[in-house]
């Protein structure tokens, strides 16, 4: 039995959801989203709360309820208040800068590397070493910031590279004479 599937999206005000079919659209404050469901599933809409219904025997059925939920919730969320994922370069001239739909990164390399950002997703530089990637849909924000750590992930010697604001990067001992 899915525990994420039985919990209840609650729908809040400003926020729309329009249900078509197997499809979903939903439109608030930031923007429009919509997603395709699996025909295995429904969803009903009452009293401004989405429930997800599926046929409880079928293990199929049951783990597409539980994605459905939570991309459900995840469209909610995004429209409403929308999603960031913040990136830190660390390493002796590394630097970004956010000009207009590109993103222009000095990652050590001996050319630049220029970024075409995507519609639906900003891009901000709050400072030369910081990178704050934001939009309404959860998956594009999180494809958009692992492209760009892609351009050059954490070593583990020195630690230089991209990585996510709050990642770990595990350390290795450098090797002794």
């Amino acid at each position: 039995m899915s525990r994420i599937a039985k919990a209840p999206v609650t729908i809040p005000s400003g926020v729309d959801i329009q249900l078509n079919g197997n499809s979903v659209t939903v439109k608030g404050s930031n923007g429009l989203l919509s997603f395709y469901f699996n025909s295995v599933i429904s969803l009903e809409i009452a009293d401004n709360v989405v429930q997800v219904q599926w046929n409880k025997d079928d293990k199929q059925a049951t783990a597409q309820a539980g994605t459905a939920r939570a991309i459900v919730n995840n469209m909610v969320t995004g429209v409403t208040a929308g999603f960031e994922k913040k990136l830190t370069l660390i390493g002796v001239g590394y630097r970004a800068q956010a000009k207009g739909n590109n993103l222009n990164l000095a990652l050590g390399f001996s050319h630049p590397v220029d970024f075409e950002i995507p519609t639906g997703v900003s891009v901000e530089t709050p400072s030369p070493t910081d990178i704050i990637v934001k939009g309404s849909d959860k998956q594009q924000v999180g494809e958009v910031a692992a492209k760009i750590r892609a351009y050059r992930p954490p070593e583990p010697y020195k630690g230089k590279g991209i990585r996510y604001a709050e990642e770990h990067v595990a350390r290795k001992e450098a090797k002794k004479k």
